[in-house]
């Protein structure tokens, strides 16, 4: 499917597409419908949903499909209770970010919600290494949609099913580069993604407000939360973005890119980190994702912006990565804008919690 399907919930009134915030990748969904500010708010309240029928869904079936998956991605997935989501990577073999899988399993099948347009390429690279065993997998995007919601609660038998985001929650399999849970500013956004059948994504929306990605994507800003494509780029370890501490499993057997994630972990500091900008406000326009992050006083470049929103409470804020060795304290400035930095990724402190080692390599699935 492409990632530029046009969802029926545009017909709604005041409703404008997206597209051009982040390079099209939000084409085919909703910006706003209207009133942004607003749309924040119920969202923070908890009373809107939010158009994702343009992210990508595929479904994993088979006696074998956790072990299977297990074995490839970065989360521990063997004995994965049916309604109980966990978020896993699929990462290359220098341990660079490639996929970001939202996981959840039904008792019957595992569903794994991605990006837009990433289903097609994900599932040929799972698809290609079933080798002998006992697991299918397809992109059922054409079939199945997917609607936010700020809710934390994962579903019920009956319900439909929903992957919710352990985001910042810490796994004790795991750790983190930056602040504790509870200081966290995502400890207080509530998010999950539902699944539903294509055909009734309206019915399933019904009555409630609806919301656009201007406001899912300033609460998500806010909350430190990385996005694949957004925060990440070709170079991108999960270290770099904090996503150690609910997208990867320290202790579990053998997957593509564990050695560099246990070598960067266990010896070493990322390369980068990500930090929140709050943007000088008297602008009209925000600068673009990509832009140069410039220190001011050593006049030179340390890295780039990620991603740049407007928040109902906080103004404009963005994320980027930044070099390491940039200081805490340093002035920022993005195309011209000037930018107070915050920190995300600690560039001094080792991870939190303690260190586990890399583990012993499993036998390859038979």
């Amino acid at each position: 499917m492409s990632s530029t399907r046009r969802s029926p919930l545009l017909d709604r009134p005041g409703a404008v597409e997206g597209g051009a915030e982040r390079g099209g990748v939000d084409a085919g969904v909703a910006w706003h419908y209207g009133d942004p500010v607003r749309e924040q708010r119920l969202l923070e309240q908890g009373l809107a949903v939010v158009d994702l029928s343009h992210r990508s869904v595929v479904r994993v079936s088979g006696p074998d499909r956790l072990r299977w998956l297990d074995s490839l991605t970065s989360q521990r997935l063997t004995d994965l209770p049916p309604r109980t989501s966990v978020e896993s990577l699929l990462l290359s073999p220098e341990g660079r970010v490639e996929h970001a899988l939202h996981v959840v399993d039904d008792g019957e099948a595992t569903w794994l919600v991605l990006e837009p347009g990433e289903g097609a390429p994900a599932a040929a690279w799972l698809d290609s290494m079933r080798f002998m065993l006992r697991v299918e997998v397809v992109d059922v995007t054409d079939d199945w949609a997917v609607l936010g919601e700020p809710v934390g609660r994962e579903s019920l038998p009956g319900e439909p099913l929903a992957w919710v985001d352990p985001w910042p929650r810490t796994s004790p399999s795991s750790t983190r580069y930056g602040p504790a849970d509870d200081e966290h500013p995502g400890a207080d956004r509530p998010w999950r993604e539902v699944l539903v059948p294509r055909a009734e994504l309206v019915a399933a929306v019904g009555d409630r407000p609806l919301a656009g990605t201007w406001a899912s994507e300033a609460l998500r800003v806010a909350a430190w939360r990385p996005r694949l494509g957004a925060e990440t780029d070709e170079r991108t370890i999960p270290h770099e973005v904090d996503w150690l501490r609910t997208g990867v499993h320290l202790s579990k057997g053998c997957y593509r890119g564990q050695e560099t994630v246990a070598k960067v972990h266990n010896l070493g500091r990322p390369p980068r980190r990500l930090v929140a900008l709050h943007l000088d406000g008297s602008g009209a326009a925000l600068p673009a994702p990509g832009a140069e992050v410039v220190d001011v006083d050593r006049g030179r470049a340390v890295g780039h912006l990620t991603s740049a929103v407007r928040h109902h409470e906080l103004g404009p804020v963005a994320l980027a990565l930044v070099k390491r060795s940039t200081p805490v304290d340093a002035r920022l400035v993005v195309d011209g804008v000037a930018a107070a930095q915050e920190v995300v990724v600690d560039p001094d402190t080792a991870p939190a919690h303690a260190r586990p080692q890399l583990a012993t390599p499993r036998r390859p699935l038979a």
